[in-house]
């Protein structure tokens, strides 16, 4: 499955295979599917009258987010540099932008 989304003014190409959960161990030794059992926390993040639920937020690594578009985006581009020297090449990066628009990626490989 394939995205191209534009971050930043870029269009950012992702892609999520079987092989994408791989390259998420591969470059930060961690397991790809047990970090997305830790977003879990983030489905509780709204309550019932709207407002913020900010102990939802309690224990989040947002940087879980970064790696995973990381990944699906290296899956894409094989010539992608390492996840910090790409990052910093966007000015911005809405992260709470940009996670609706790769929940289907994301949860492609579960």
């Amino acid at each position: 499955m394939e995205k191209v989304l534009t971050i930043d003014g870029k269009e950012v190409r992702l892609k999520s295979t079987a092989a994408t959960p791989l390259r998420y161990k591969a470059q930060f030794g961690r397991d790809y599917f047990a970090d997305l059992i830790r977003l879990s926390k983030l489905a509780d993040l709204r309550q019932a009258d709207g407002s913020l639920n900010h102990n939802a937020l309690d224990g989040v690594d947002f940087e879980i987010f970064y790696n995973i578009i990381w990944a699906m985006a290296k899956t894409a581009d094989k010539d992608l540099p390492d996840p910090m020297t790409w990052l910093d090449g966007f000015e911005v990066f809405p992260i709470m932008e940009i996670i609706p628009q790769v929940q289907d990626l994301i949860l492609a490989n579960l």
